[in-house]
């Protein structure tokens, strides 16, 4: 038995075998992923740590592309008579001049799977099971290694877990886990692994650490993600900009540089969350959607994008402020709420500025600050809660973009009524407070702002 458990990962070409690999090791340049075919022709390996310790090794080799074949040239090298084991076999083939040319991949796999402790058998689940897969099932089964099946891309309409689990079970393989490598569910590690333990008995103690150590770390994540949204929402609201002359073009550049800021803050948290969760921090960024000319006709304060939202505006915005100027934020494509409004702010709008530049004029005089209105802090927390959401169902093998939904949508009933909050409620009260610190936008360290942060991180649950 060797130190650390050694798990060849194997199965069909182009069933996600690489992908599942950066998924468990939260490293999306492990490897290369692609649509075709054949992309791993080499075995390559990594280690899973468990408190900085090497728990598991994980290879991932190459997909078997002829299993039908092989299998029928490995039954022609049986001498008449002979009656060897599936490992003899499976040597006597490695042997083979075959095995460095025409079944050079296959062999590349079954190699592995000899120096190996275990297996998992990836199955793209919306594929077919066909005589193929039972004809590579019997190769690996020669091997006389553990084999775990794992039903791979299970989140599809198309998966068809139903059938493969009942064609396993006719193999004699009773035992499989899914596990959706682009859009994990929450506790499909822990079952993964405790799976392979109930296989690997001996093992059993290294693989509960790692689980044991993946389920501080997400917590952590999750605890640390939620405080840079609160900071970020503390900071939107505690932002105070002061105004010494309220001519249109002063109250203009005051907008405008009141509206840049918002987008910065909210992109560089968005950044930090990309960062935190190891996805790429160049997977974010931001393009303006600027206002149609004449979209809203003749009603300057008009609040349409906001209540699409599910959020009315306060009656702290003068004018009823909202919408039009909106940021698509992307994450390897990953769209948080196309045209969504960065708008109000206490006293006046940043559209149509040109339009109406004297009618908001005399609506700020005598104003001397602009502030982030309270319907932006709701629409601001919103969307930091899909974002949240999205990576922590997101897979680091996704290669196709993710539809956040609109923030009116939340997971389950609880999550729901929290957005509910959010969109409707009282706000939470330290936001309130944040309004009379604009000191706290970039002050560091303060009790008070801390527990203004704590307060606000539990109102994102």
């Amino acid at each position: 038995m060797s130190e650390i458990l050694r798990v060849a990962v194997v199965g069909h070409t182009n069933t996600g075998k690489t992908s599942l690999l950066r998924t468990l090791a939260r490293d999306v340049a492990f490897g290369e992923v692609s649509d075709a075919a054949g992309t791993t022709r080499h075995v390559e390996g990594l280690r899973l740590l468990a408190d900085g310790e090497p728990a598991i090794e994980l290879f991932d080799t190459p997909g078997m592309e002829d299993a039908i074949a092989l299998l029928e040239f490995v039954d022609t090298l049986a001498l008449a008579g002979e009656r060897i084991d599936g490992p003899d076999r499976v040597a006597r083939f490695l042997a083979a001049p075959e095995a460095h040319d025409r079944f050079e991949q296959e062999a590349k796999v079954l190699r592995q799977m000899l120096a190996s402790d275990a297996a998992l058998y990836v199955v793209d689940a919306r594929d077919p099971v066909l005589p193929k897969h039972r004809d590579e099932l019997a190769l690996l089964a020669a091997c006389a290694r553990p084999l775990l099946p794992v039903l791979n891309f299970v989140a599809s309409p198309d998966a068809r877990v139903d059938d493969w689990r009942a064609a396993l079970a006719r193999l004699s393989l009773h035992v499989a886990v899914s596990f959706d490598s682009v859009a994990p569910a929450l506790d499909g590690e822990r079952e993964l692994f405790d799976t392979l333990a109930t296989l690997m008995h001996a093992y059993r103690p290294a693989l509960q650490r790692l689980v044991d150590a993946r389920v501080r770390e997400a917590e952590a994540r999750r605890h640390a993600a939620r405080r840079l949204v609160a900071e970020l929402l503390l900071e939107l609201a505690a932002r105070r900009e002061h105004l010494s002359d309220a001519s249109a073009p002063a109250l203009q550049a005051a907008v405008d540089g009141l509206r840049a800021s918002v987008r910065r803050r909210e992109q560089a948290c968005v950044e930090a969350l990309l960062s935190l969760y190891r996805f790429r921090a160049d997977d974010a960024r931001t393009s303006a959607l600027p206002l149609t000319e004449g979209r809203w006709d003749d009603d300057l304060f008009n609040p349409e994008t906001l209540r699409q939202m599910g959020i009315r505006l306060s009656s702290g915005a003068a004018a009823g402020a909202a919408a039009g100027v909106g940021i698509d934020l992307m994450t390897g494509g990953l769209t948080l709420g196309a045209a969504a409004a960065l708008g109000a702010l206490a006293g006046g709008l940043w559209q149509t500025f040109g339009h109406y530049g004297e009618r908001i004029a005399a609506k700020l005089r005598g104003h001397r600050e602009l502030s982030v209105d309270d319907a932006i802090l709701r629409l601001v927390a919103l969307r930091q809660r899909q974002l949240l959401l999205a990576l922590e169902g997101r897979g680091h093998a996704a290669l196709s973009p993710i539809e956040v939904g609109e923030p009116m949508a939340d997971a389950g009933i609880e999550g729901a009524q929290v957005a509910e909050r959010w969109r409707k409620g009282s706000l939470p009260a330290a936001l309130a407070r944040a309004r009379a610190h604009p000191e706290w936008v970039d002050e560091d360290g303060d009790e008070e702002r801390e527990a203004a942060i704590d307060e606000l991180s539990a109102a994102l649950l």
